[in-house]
């Protein structure tokens, strides 16, 4: 089974939170296909507004699809960086408050929790984010409890991790509940990484 992945993109996104968690999807589906299995993911990358974003640092990333033209996804992962015109776009919180009604798993990275708190999608679950912008979070969205100290914290269908390279650690646990650990071992030595498994 292929399971259809939606990365959300936008401007201002942070680069690894970005490519960290692509990077880890296409090394496991390489990985398992070398194997004689499906590709066990299919990753896209969905916009608001047509043409390439850019990221912070000026990295232009295009974009597979728009919104409007986005299927129902398995899972969605929003990633951080300046969330702040993401978060107050209507369209996108509409979006993705459609989308978390039917994927089987929603997460974030970094400040990419912002957007998911700010379409009602935290409220009551235990919640992490980059430790700068945690204190941030606790305060505009008291009804979240925000965990620190961890790499990711896995509430079930949602699961939210710290900054830039936590993205990375939380994809491979992602790859570990969607697919196996093996999986998720073989990939994380492939791309040569030091897995930090330390999540809540």
């Amino acid at each position: 089974m292929t399971r259809t992945i939606g990365l959300l993109v936008f401007d201002e996104i942070e680069v690894l939170d970005l490519g960290g968690p692509f990077e880890v999807l296409s090394v496991a589906s390489r990985l398992a296909e070398r194997g004689g299995e499906p590709r066990p993911f299919q990753v896209l990358l969905i916009a608001a507004q047509p043409g390439p974003i850019v990221a912070r640092g000026g990295l232009r990333v295009l974009p597979d699809l728009l919104l409007e033209d986005a299927p129902q996804l398995d899972v969605l992962i929003v990633p951080g960086g300046v969330v702040d015109a993401v978060a107050a776009d209507q369209r996108v919180t509409a979006w993705v408050q459609r989308q978390a009604q039917q994927v089987e798993l929603l997460a974030s990275v970094c400040t990419g929790a912002f957007v998911l708190a700010g379409a009602g999608l935290l409220n009551g679950l235990n919640v992490t984010t980059h430790w700068e912008d945690q204190a941030d979070l606790a305060r505009l969205f008291p009804a979240l409890n925000v965990v620190s100290e961890v790499s990711w914290v896995d509430q079930g269908r949602v699961v939210t991790s710290g900054g830039i390279s936590a993205g990375i650690d939380m994809t491979l646990h992602l790859v570990e509940r969607l697919h196996s650990r093996a999986l998720a071992e073989r990939t994380a030595r492939q791309m040569e990484y030091r897995w930090n498994e330390v999540g809540a």
